[in-house]
């Protein structure tokens, strides 16, 4: 093979291996591209951009509002007309304690509204923690709400100042927090009150109600004893029941049939 003819066939070899060396660089170079930039692209090494904005400053939660104090009174209201003066001689009001309860609050709560009765219902501030979606129901489906204390302490008429204020102040934020609503009313565990009590409840801007019927329901008594209990209602009367505490089975059924006995005798149910 002559001179000339060696050199033509090493440059041709040459330049087929500097080919394939530039495909092989391609090829790695659009396979990086589908994630972060390749070092050899464009000849030179790149260096991922890091953020360097600020994170989002966290929205604050607000606080509950501040409620207006009212004087503090010495008894607790328990007719409607001491709550409403304007209302009809033929109102009735029906409160609902102890809950929510997410077993009865929503088969109470479908009673109410096959009946069209609209109701206050005393919520428990461990309860509303546990089941807030539940108090949010209440409200949405216009119904009063009355703070029942953080834990139900039924021997709240002895406990300290501070040990009352606690207890109503905390259910007091749980209620503004999981509903927006700032309760109007404080009932106090059985019924148990105090110069404590109706202090604290003052200074929350609550007027502490009572009730003037009571099926003691809670007590699981049977049906027909709360029916009988209900029935004896008056114009002007707070009636009283429970959604919560236990088994309310036996009150669902009695207000089944006490609610539209009491329209028909032309009582009309008014909120608190």
């Amino acid at each position: 093979m002559e001179f000339r003819d060696v050199m033509t066939r090493r440059r041709m070899l040459a330049l087929g291996a500097a080919s394939a060396a530039l495909l092989l660089a391609g090829d790695r170079v659009k396979g990086a591209s589908a994630g972060a930039p390749h070092p050899l692209a464009r000849g030179r090494a790149v260096i991922p951009t890091q953020n360097t904005s600020p994170s989002p400053t966290p929205t604050p939660t607000p606080a509950p509002p501040s409620p207006t104090p009212l004087p503090r009174r010495k008894e607790a209201v328990h007719r409607v007309h001491d709550v409403l003066p304007d209302a009809p001689p033929n109102a009735i009001s029906l409160t609902i304690d102890d809950g929510p309860q997410p077993e009865w609050t929503p088969k109470m709560l479908d009673l109410l509204a096959e009946h069209d009765v609209k109701a206050t219902f005393s919520l428990i501030g461990i309860q509303v923690k546990q089941y807030p979606k539940l108090a949010q129901r209440i409200v949405a489906e216009g119904h009063q709400l009355c703070n029942h204390t953080m834990n139900h302490p039924l021997g709240i008429a002895s406990m300290s100042s501070r040990q009352v204020d606690r207890e109503i102040t905390e259910a007091h934020d749980r209620i503004c927090d999981a509903t927006g609503v700032v309760p109007k009313f404080f009932r106090s565990p059985g019924g148990a009150w105090s110069r404590a009590v109706f202090g604290s409840a003052a200074r929350h801007g609550m007027l502490p109600i009572d009730w003037d019927i009571d099926p003691r329901d809670w007590s699981r008594p049977g049906t027909r004893h709360i029916k009988k209990s209900m029935l004896a209602a008056k114009g002007g009367d707070i009636l009283l029941c429970h959604d919560g505490g236990g088994d309310r089975s036996e009150t669902i059924k009695a207000l089944g049939q006490v609610l539209p006995k009491l329209k028909a005798r032309g009582l009309s149910f008014v909120l608190l």
